[in-house]
């Protein structure tokens, strides 16, 4: 029964919108986790100073995760493996083994060094959280969350291993865990251990999903034995590849860093907002961007080993005016109805109206880089499958310094003239909240953004002259049916005010789906009556045979 449902699982998917469509699906499980986990976190701590340590906890984990773990991530990971599958399976088993022995040694390495610095480098980021006399708590759950990168770094690792078989199934099925174990931290750990436990919960998180990897690795005779003989020839391959890659991530994560630490002098609760905005926000990013750079990777780099690179441009045009078609549609909606996602992800126990206005409008301002932020996604895996590192290396330390300025620009000018703060305020809504100055954090954030977008588009249209035009249509379309949809939908809200009771969240929750509803018909009659091509092509993908699972497969699996 076991083998049975591994071999149904583990099984490959080869189109790009078929795995995008089923990474898709397998983000919305994990985003409803991840929301279920924001809620009771909200309900139960608030936009409080206890949240404010959490999320202040997971910089450094974090940071090192991106720095180290980034080493054997997917996307340095699986052009290599490719490589070396190529050569044969016994050259794909060595690789393996050495680059994982190597990984382990430096993931442990560098985490025993931060557990040890914890302390003073915490302290530098944020003095006020020390002031109130938080400091103690933030560094243990910071030392606790040092965990995460090493388990996390480990699930990559096996991640890159089924991803090379196209089995996206496998890792569909799993990613949902991490906040799975989240959830089991916030609702049995808080109680009893305070913030330290939610940290616990974050590292029982990353080992559920680590070690889900491990049995389709080891079907495929590929589990790697850990070895002190290195092969430093191959390790340093990778590595050379990687550095670039590594620096790229580590400046977006020092971006948020960044943006996170000035959240901290800018009144209690002031991490949290920044942070439960920016999660929310994360939702058609993970759904939409993620999915489509996932599924495109391998096929991007197999098409540049294969020197083909007429059908890489085609590949990348058909990505990217599929991110475009469902990120703009999304992004208005989200706009338009982010006081009632705020009300009922968030809105509940200790969260009071003064945070959910706050972080429905910090969400406003982040989502409306929510199309740029996917494409960034794509742009910086197809630069890495051509085998140009150093282009998002470079453009990513620019737009870091770019967003870490207009940031202090903005804090300096909202502080300085009572104009734009006023403003600012009437324009989100904010008028008479405390603490309305965090919302110059997100729209840095924003602006950075599609700084960061606009230097990687023009880079890559430079080297391929034939990728920007095909893509205009998709964004007239997509925009232009999306603006009437919003304002379908706006219209729609004030309609249902009448309909169902906004005392309740069950509602608000109905008045926005239903305002939502409508506002995706009149999209989807917008584009149908364009003649939309990426319509077509989601009718298409839909009736592939992704979705046609073999009967007796599922007769075997039943039986």
């Amino acid at each position: 029964m076991v083998k049975r449902i591994l071999s149904f699982v583990g099984r490959e998917i080869g189109g790009l919108h078929e795995a995008a469509y089923l990474l898709a699906g397998s983000a919305v499980l994990s985003l409803v986790f991840a929301l279920v986990r924001d809620r009771l976190l909200a309900h139960i701590l608030g936009a409080s100073a206890q949240l404010d340590v959490y999320y202040a906890a997971f910089r450094i984990p974090d940071l090192i995760y991106v720095t180290v773990a980034s080493l054997v991530s997917t996307s340095i990971l699986v052009p290599f493996l490719i490589e070396s599958r190529q050569k044969g399976q016994e050259e794909l088993k060595t690789s393996i083994q050495n680059l994982f022995s190597a990984f382990l040694v430096l993931i442990v390495v560098v985490c025993a060094i931060a557990f040890v610095l914890m302390g003073p480098i915490q302290k530098g980021l944020f003095p006020n959280l020390f002031e109130m006399g938080l400091g103690a708590d933030l560094v243990l759950a910071s030392r606790i969350l040092l965990l995460s990168p090493i388990l996390l770094g480990v699930a990559g690792f096996f991640t890159s291993i089924t991803q090379i078989q196209n089995r996206f199934l496998a890792y569909a099925l799993t990613s949902p865990l991490y906040n799975v174990g989240i959830i089991i931290g916030i609702l049995f750990f808080l109680p009893h251990l305070g913030v330290s436990g939610l940290a616990w919960g974050v590292a029982l998180g990353a080992l559920l999903l680590s070690l889900t990897q491990v049995p389709f690795a080891m079907r495929d005779g590929l589990f790697p034995r850990f070895s002190v003989s290195f092969d430093w020839a191959r390790i340093k391959k990778v590595v050379t590849l990687a550095i670039p890659r590594t620096f790229t991530l580590s400046s977006q994560q020092l971006t948020t860093l960044s943006l996170v630490s000035f959240a901290s002098f800018l009144g209690t609760g002031s991490i949290s907002i920044f942070n439960l905005a920016l999660n929310l926000q994360s939702v058609p990013l993970a759904i939409i961007g993620a999915s489509y750079s996932s599924a495109a990777f391998p096929v991007l780099a197999k098409l540049i080993g294969e020197g083909n690179r007429q059908a890489f441009l085609d590949k990348m045009i058909s990505a990217t005016r599929h991110i475009i078609f469902w990120s703009v549609p999304v992004t208005v909606l989200f706009i338009v109805l982010r006081a009632q996602i705020v009300r009922v992800a968030l809105g509940t126990g200790t969260f009071d109206w003064s945070d959910t206005r706050l972080t429905a409008a910090a969400l406003a301002l982040f989502v409306i880089s929510s199309a740029g932020q996917s494409l960034m996604l794509l742009f910086v895996r197809s630069f890495y499958a051509e085998g140009k590192t150093a282009k998002p290396l470079l453009i990513n330390v620019v737009s870091m310094a770019f967003t870490v300025g207009i940031a202090i620009v903005f804090l300096k000018l909202y502080s300085a003239s009572s104009s734009f703060a006023y403003f600012t305020e009437s324009l989100l809504r904010t008028d008479g909240v405390e603490s309305s100055a965090v919302l110059m954090l997100p729209l840095a954030f924003t602006v950075g953004t599609f700084f960061n977008f606009l230097l990687h588009w023009k880079m890559f249209s430079r080297d391929w002259p034939g990728f920007t035009k095909p893509l205009v249509g998709t964004a007239a379309r997509s925009i232009g049916s999306a603006i009437i949809g919003g304002y379908a939908t706006y219209g729609s809200l004030r309609i249902f005010d009448d309909v169902f009771s906004l005392e309740t969240a069950v509602g608000v929750f109905m008045q926005g789906i239903c305002a939502g509803i409508v506002g995706m018909a009149v999209i989807a009659f917008m584009l149908w009556a364009m003649r939309s091509p990426e319509l077509r092509d989601i009718i298409a993908a839909l009736r592939n045979k992704v979705w046609k699972v073999d009967r007796a497969s599922l007769d075997r699996l039943q039986s």
